[in-house]
C-alpha cells in the first residue's frame, strides 16, 4: 500500500522521496516523463514506485514537488481522483525570471490558489517550501535536523504531515492556517534572494531555517 506519492522527478522530489524512505513510507514517483521517474525510483530503491503523471496518485499524501504553475495544472488535472486526500504544497511562487517578486495577488498565497482548485474532499496543507533540496538528501543543515514549517485548515491532515515529517527525522511545526502560507512563501523569498546575492558569501543553496530557544 503507497503511504505518499510524489508528483515530479526533479531535485526536490528526490529530496522529499529520500527522507521518506527513510522513515519507511511506501513511496510512488509520478512524472511527466516516465523515464526519468523510474530512474528516481531505481535510484531511491525500497520498494519505490513509478509511473507518468497519466496514472492516479495512490498515496493518501500527494506532494507536488513542482513549480507553481505546474502545481496548479496537476491538481486541475486530476480532479475528484483527489478527493479524501492530502495535498501537499512545496512551492515558491516566485518570478524567476526578474526573481523581484511573487506572482500571487496580494492578500493570497500558493497554497490557497491550489487549494481553489482542489476538490471537495482533498485538504492542502503547505510544507517544505522552506527546505531546499540538498539539505533534504541530507536529513540536516550545518549538522542540525531541519525545521519544516506547516500550516493548514483541517487539522488531521496537518497532523498526518507533521507526523511524516518527525518519522523522517525533521521537526515539523505547525504555525497555524492555510494562510499563514503568506508568510511562508514571503519569508522564503527573502531568503532565496539573499542566497541568489554574492553579497551574502554564506548564504547558498543548502541554507536551512532553524527555530532556536
Amino acid at each position: 500500500m503507497t503511504d505518499i506519492t510524489i508528483i515530479g522527478n526533479g531535485n526536490m522530489a528526490r529530496g522529499i522521496a529520500t527522507r521518506a524512505v527513510a522513515a519507511g513510507k511506501q513511496v510512488e514517483i509520478l512524472g511527466q516523463d516516465a523515464a526519468k521517474a523510474q530512474a528516481l525510483a531505481t535510484e531511491l530503491g525500497a520498494g519505490v514506485t513509478f509511473g507518468p503523471t497519466a496514472s492516479a496518485p495512490q498515496g493518501s499524501i500527494v506532494i507536488l514537488a513542482v513549480p507553481f504553475e505546474a502545481a496548479k495544472s496537476v491538481v486541475t488535472a486530476y480532479g475528484d481522483q483527489l478527493a479524501g486526500k492530502t495535498i501537499v504544497d512545496i512551492t515558491n511562487p516566485v518570478n524567476f525570471e526578474t526573481f523581484d517578486y511573487l506572482v500571487v495577488a496580494p492578500g493570497s498565497s500558493a497554497a490557497e490558489e491550489i487549494a481553489a482548485l482542489a476538490p471537495a474532499g482533498a485538504n492542502v496543507v503547505k510544507a517544505f517550501n522552506t527546505t531546499f533540496a540538498g539539505t533534504l538528501v541530507a536529513g540536516e543543515s550545518g549538522g542540525q535536523p531541519l525545521d519544516v514549517f506547516i500550516t493548514g485548515d483541517d487539522a488531521a491532515a496537518t497532523e498526518a504531515v507533521s507526523t511524516f515529517v518527525s518519522a523522517a527525522g525533521m521537526r515539523p511545526l505547525a504555525v497555524g492556517p492555510l494562510k499563514r502560507s503568506r508568510e511562508l512563501e514571503g519569508f522564503q523569498f527573502v531568503l532565496m534572494t539573499m542566497q541568489a546575492n554574492p553579497a551574502f558569501e554564506d548564504f547558498n543553496w543548502d541554507t536551512g531555517l532553524l527555530v532556536t530557544k
